[in-house]
């Protein structure tokens, strides 16, 4: 004789998670105006050291007067590329409530040169940060001499 009862579930408990939101103090926190003080902001803030190693992508996140409420590390690569999650980027903008980011990231050559894989990550990102009315602002290509920013170079 068959059973009517509906058959067995697993039910998952799932966590909580809780985010804390408390900036720097307003006077405190470093404002960003020109893509050079973005380069001097990640220079203060990353191991310059590495920079000839191997390729890094960071992203400083904003609030609408440009002030810097994070900066993260999105992630480590080899020495010609980084792989970017661009997922992983908007997540932590949303965490800390960031209306505007500039991502960045090293050339370990040397080179300033823009690639065509620089241009065409930051085109998805610019798109997706539309969805979310999260502005990115520029990208910046840093070297252990120089920078070079995308917006300034209109390429944004």
């Amino acid at each position: 004789m068959k059973s009517n009862s509906l058959p067995s579930t697993i039910v998952l408990s799932s966590a909580i998670v809780g985010v804390v939101y408390k900036r720097q103090a307003f006077n405190n926190m470093f404002t960003i105006k020109k893509s050079k003080d973005a380069s001097d902001y990640l220079r203060s803030v990353i191991d310059t050291d590495t920079l000839d190693l191997q390729e890094h992508f960071w992203a400083i996140y904003l609030t609408n007067a440009n002030r810097v409420l994070a900066f993260a590390e999105i992630a480590k690569g080899g020495v010609t590329s980084v792989t970017v999650d661009k997922k992983n980027i908007f997540q932590l903008a949303l965490l800390v409530n960031a209306t505007a980011i500039i991502v960045a990231h090293n050339h370990p050559s040397g080179t300033l040169k823009v690639s065509g894989a620089d241009k065409a990550i930051t085109k998805k990102l610019c798109s997706a940060g539309e969805i979310m009315d999260i502005k990115v602002l520029d990208h910046i290509i840093i070297t252990s001499e120089d920078y070079v920013s995308l917006a300034d170079e209109n390429l944004m």
